[in-house]
């Protein structure tokens, strides 16, 4: 699990990292990694404020609860200064593929991430019949076995030993 602290720690880094960048390069092509180290800590924030919601980290959660959701506004409206970049320099286009790029990637994952669940689900499925299975045969064997002592101890009473 990410630090709540680590995360917000990223993100107002790889917003100063992206600000100075910005004020020293000659054009948004440039911006291309320091870009992404910012959208990476922006990413793990939000998943440590999700992992917050299902009770993923102890401590003041209020407190991080706060802090977090502040640094993630900060992140949301200077994404829209990043995004004004793109178009002050004439650069709109790069901009709207990099969002459709972004939301491919997104469905992608969600759809690896569904079929992972569906896969587990048809071991845990095909796991649950494999044990039934067994448990019947060890129940069918038992009642085979007794039955079969039962004939037995039926026969050498009716033949007196003597069988």
């Amino acid at each position: 699990m990410i630090d709540p602290f680590t995360a917000l720690a990223a993100i107002q880094t790889a917003v100063k990292l992206v600000k100075t960048a910005a004020q020293t390069v000659q054009s948004v092509e440039s911006l291309g990694p320091v870009l992404g180290k910012f959208f990476s800590a922006k990413a793990d924030a939000i998943k440590v404020v999700q992992q917050s919601k299902t009770g993923g980290f102890k401590g003041s959660a209020m407190g991080k609860a706060i802090e977090l959701e502040l640094a993630i506004e900060q992140a949301r409206a200077f994404e829209e200064e990043i995004k004004m970049l793109f178009f002050q320099s004439n650069k709109m286009e790069v901009w709207a593929k990099i969002v459709a790029r972004a939301a491919s990637i997104d469905k992608e994952a969600a759809h690896d991430a569904r079929r992972e669940r569906e896969s587990a689900a048809r071991q845990k499925k095909e796991l649950d019949e494999f044990i039934t299975l067994v448990l019947m045969l060890l129940v069918f064997g038992a009642l085979l076995g007794f039955l079969g002592w039962l004939i037995f101890e039926v026969m050498q009473q009716q033949c007196g030993g003597k069988c």
